[in-house]
């Protein structure tokens, strides 16, 4: 039985999305990478409720219901402070190490681990106490608690990606959409599309993950929001 082909146009609506927000992400970056931190941050907090619900259905416990209020207060810090403080931090590190300095790999990495990861964690458990409108002791107990938990996850699971991201992951690398390179791309995936549409779509997001390294940060950070909302209760 013959198999109906698709446009090659229609096939590539996930790229033409894609292009479409780096186009905001050129004209807008900080608004775009703010509102996409956010969103990210609350869809990590629902990620970490859902799946605490899964877990407490399966095991016969009260199940409650999904926090909606929780997921707000992620998406507030994500907007405010995630977006626009990872922005400028990329930003100023390769001011402050370029990569003509011989031991740049080094020393970005040194100081995205023993400083900006401390001080960034520290950061979120003090505006999430002010956000959920509880005060110092509740800091304190937080902090004592799994701070220092929630740090070691950090260093252990997210030192690799770091490496890569903020040593061999441009700031911001430009594409038109009609570019060359685009179109290259274009052609050698979209028969993948036909082929197995899941692995294109994985492909084309890993693709632009590189392109754009906050871009690549946030992505890793639904999944470690996720983490937080679950060790900070």
């Amino acid at each position: 039985m013959p198999v109906q082909s698709l446009p090659v146009r229609d096939a590539s609506i996930q790229f033409r999305l894609l292009q479409q927000y780096l186009v905001l992400l050129k004209k807008y970056p900080i608004l775009t990478k703010s509102v996409t931190s956010g969103i990210l941050s609350a869809l990590g907090n629902l990620l970490s409720q859902i799946l605490e619900v899964r877990k407490k259905a399966k095991s016969g416990a009260l199940v409650s219901e999904i926090d909606t209020t929780g997921a707000a207060r992620y998406a507030i810090y994500g907007l405010f402070i995630t977006g626009p403080v990872s922005h400028y931090f990329y930003q100023l590190m390769e001011v402050w190490m370029p990569t003509t300095d011989p031991y740049c790999i080094i020393k970005r990495l040194l100081l995205d681990r023993l400083f900006f990861a401390p001080g960034f964690l520290l950061l979120f458990y003090f505006v999430m106490t002010i956000l959920e409108g509880k005060g110092w002791g509740d800091f304190e107990k937080k902090m004592r608690g799994s701070y220092w938990t929630a740090l070691k996850m950090n260093w252990k699971v997210w030192t690799p990606f770091q490496f890569v991201n903020i040593n061999f992951v441009p700031v911001q690398v430009s594409i038109s959409p009609t570019s060359c390179h685009n179109a290259t791309l274009t052609q050698t995936l979209t028969p993948l599309m036909f082929i197995h549409p899941f692995l294109y779509s994985l492909l084309l997001l890993l693709f632009f993950w590189f392109q754009f390294r906050v871009l690549f940060a946030n992505m890793i950070a639904l999944f470690w929001y996720a983490y937080l909302a679950s060790v900070r209760k």
